[in-house]
């Protein structure tokens, strides 16, 4: 089986390579031009973000037609497809995805999956489905596999500013904390529907960050996890972050990530956050 996602799925280059994964490109729409998010590093990324403020590049997912030819082309070597994206309630793409699919019949036989979230958390469910793949799993196992990460991770940030996603477009519900609020840090999250919710607000990043710890710790407990700690260009907070995570929660594995330039139009350069999973959930794909 071949399996496509996006990147917003937050997977480094030689991951990708070495779970023989296939990314659809994201784009990002600059005044110049554009450019597929993965051809660009996140450092040069937020250069050219934060020198064209206040204007801000758009996003723009992958074309119908784009699906379809790199669907035909995977086919060419193996017919069975699982395409997998970032969640329908912040993104198109996955649609943009079943019209491909169904423009690449019969050559092609994709089936798709929602991961009802993104980043780390989208990785997560990425990484899971190509391991189960590569050990013989069969897909209604996958499935099943991949309903358990879904329902079982919890992907939560919080940001500098509400600048970017307010001029984006995308606060959603977190909306009614724009404007004269926007220099409140909000606790953001991915629920169970796949779009943002606000968990909390703190006054300072270092607040926020405990609401983070905390929440986590009463969602998980003692249970042990796979963290993975995410930031745009925030290395230090995502320092602090790491350090408070290590005092409350049974990490099993840690580890640091940068988000993709084509999630950091929306947030800006100072967002930290985490992507968290029962290890159990994937322990035994990791052998």
């Amino acid at each position: 089986m071949k399996i496509v996602t996006d990147c917003a799925a937050d997977m480094p280059a030689a991951e990708l390579e070495q779970l023989g994964i296939t990314q659809a490109p994201l784009f990002i729409q600059f005044p110049e031009g554009e450019v597929n998010s993965a051809d660009i590093s996140a450092d040069d990324f937020y250069n050219r973000l934060e020198a064209m403020r206040p204007a801000i590049p758009t996003t723009a997912m992958p074309s119908t037609g784009l699906f379809a030819e790199l669907y035909r082309k995977l086919a060419q070597t193996e017919k069975n497809i699982l395409s997998m994206h970032i969640s329908s309630g912040l993104s198109g793409t996955i649609n943009a995805a079943r019209d491909g699919g169904e423009q690449a019949k019969p050559e092609a036989e994709v089936s798709f999956w929602d991961t009802m979230t993104l980043s780390g958390g989208e990785r997560f469910q990425v990484m899971a489905a190509a391991l189960a793949d590569k050990a013989g799993w069969a897909m209604d196992s996958i499935k099943e596999r991949l309903g358990n990460i879904r329902e079982k991770t919890e992907v939560i940030y919080t940001l500098d500013t509400l600048e970017y996603l307010a001029r984006g477009g995308r606060i959603g519900r977190v909306k009614a904390l724009a404007g004269a609020l926007l220099n409140l840090k909000p606790v953001i999250r991915v629920d169970t529907d796949g779009k943002y919710s606000t968990v909390t607000t703190g006054r300072t990043l270092g607040k926020s960050m405990t609401a983070i710890a905390d929440h986590l710790q009463a969602k998980y407990g003692q249970t042990p996890l796979w963290v993975t700690v995410l930031h745009g260009r925030f290395a230090e907070k995502a320092e602090t972050l790491t350090t408070e995570l290590k005092g409350k929660l049974n990490i099993a594995k840690l580890e640091v990530m940068r988000i993709s330039p084509v999630l950091g139009v929306h947030t800006g350069p100072g967002i930290v956050g985490a992507a968290v999973v029962p290890m159990e959930l994937m322990s035994d794909l990791l052998g």
